[in-house]
């Protein structure tokens, strides 16, 4: 069978699979799963384009991570064919881990569990399937193996992750601010002293690159409404793990499941094959289930979600929240008022120097920083953390 497939992919256009055991991943039930879980969670209520997938996210970042690695390759440093495959094999499969709408639903389904240690069972699975190849992919995801800078371009301030979603979300959303010049920064990749640095010439595609993750986070990630709409969701489910199993009646098997076992980090790996089961659409039809349930939080919630007449969100200084929650006190019983009013805080950095700092080269073989260089003064300010105070309710 030829594996050597083309994908005609809409940032890109056509994009190419490097190695056979990528076309054999990608054929893999875990992999094409994918496809049916949402990048953005419910942020196609706010931006009806935002239907894409953790498929095509994934696709994205590994045609970007081979373009990388070919230019690295071309200034010289020396990456072996069984490197390139495996770091391509990495950030393939660095998604693998996300239930249901993505972000949405973190650490809810199973509790404190997060998509990271999911995606490590499921490369283990992996392993003992396809070998060595996954064994080296899982090193560089680990940042185990010797050669730093292959883990820098699968998780770091300047991987082929961010690189991929800010283009493509923005892409789907048509928020344009998140265009950014992936083609020019990686170009000007290098390695220095094993890590990845940024030639001098691409230093204001850096800048671009953090002042764009900046604004897609206000306009896309953290829109208000979008967020909204994943805090009902998320109350949705929570409720529903407090009920007894008759208010689940036609849900399917595996969200049942979850919703009616407390399964934690230690045991997930017995539960594996049930979460992999587990996609949009499992939440979806549970929605509108509950949209009938006699429990009058979990139709409220459910019934909100699927006709879209979302919560009212406020974004507030600290002690206007606390005042506006007080007089939610007096209209809820202390049971509906955990469920039907959200509060808490949204947080947006751009850029934190303190993890995985972006460094450009100069001519003159220096390394700096880039916030010690750059003439923006506002990237340096981005590198303090942004917090916004919410609350949120029925309308």
């Amino acid at each position: 069978m030829l594996k050597r497939k083309i994908f005609n992919d809409p940032v890109y256009g056509f994009i190419s699979i490097p190695y056979d055991i990528v076309f054999d991943v990608i054929e893999h039930p875990y992999f094409q799963r994918l496809r049916r879980i949402q990048q953005l969670g419910l942020s196609s209520l706010v931006y009806p384009g935002a239907t894409h997938s953790r498929f095509h996210h994934s696709l994205g970042a590994m045609h970007l991570m081979y373009r990388s690695l070919e230019v690295l390759k071309s200034k010289g440093h020396e990456i072996t064919e069984d490197e390139s495959q495996a770091a391509v094999l990495a950030i393939l499969m660095h998604d693998l881990g996300h239930g249901p709408f993505s972000h949405s639903l973190e650490g809810v389904l199973l509790d404190g569990v997060h998509h990271e240690h999911i995606s490590m069972s499921l490369m283990s699975s992996l392993q003992d399937i396809f070998g060595a190849p996954i064994t080296k992919a899982i090193s560089i995801f680990t940042n185990q193996y010797p050669k730093k800078f292959l883990h820098q371009l699968v998780s770091g301030q300047l991987d082929m992750d961010r690189l991929d979603y800010l283009n493509r979300d923005s892409f789907y959303t048509g928020v344009s601010e998140g265009v950014i010049g992936y083609d020019r920064i990686i170009n000007m990749l290098d390695v220095y002293d094993g890590n990845i640095v940024v030639e001098e010439k691409g230093i204001y595609s850096i800048e671009k690159f953090i002042v764009a993750r900046r604004l897609m986070y206000w306009q896309v990630y953290l829109h208000k409404t979008g967020l909204v709409a994943d805090l009902m969701l998320k109350n949705a489910i929570l409720r529903a793990k407090t009920l007894d199993a008759k208010f689940h009646i036609g849900v399917s098997e595996p969200l049942q499941y979850f919703l009616l076992n407390n399964i934690s980090s230690d045991d997930f790996t017995d539960s594996l094959n049930i979460f992999t089961m587990l996609d949009d659409h499992d939440i979806m039809q549970a929605l509108k289930i509950w949209m009938r349930s006699e429990d009058s939080i979990l139709k409220t919630l459910s019934t909100a979600i699927i006709n879209r007449n979302l919560f009212k969100m406020e974004f507030l200084t600290e002690q206007q929240v606390l005042e506006k929650y007080k007089l939610m006190e007096d209209k809820y019983n202390s049971v509906e008022l955990q469920f039907l009013v959200l509060k808490g805080v949204a947080q947006n950095n751009a850029y934190n120097p303190e993890k995985d700092n972006i460094y450009i080269r100069f001519k003159d073989g220096s390394i700096k920083e880039i916030t010690d260089i750059t003439e923006q003064w506002n990237i340096r300010s981005l590198t303090n953390p942004v917090i916004r105070h919410y609350i949120a309710y029925q309308k």
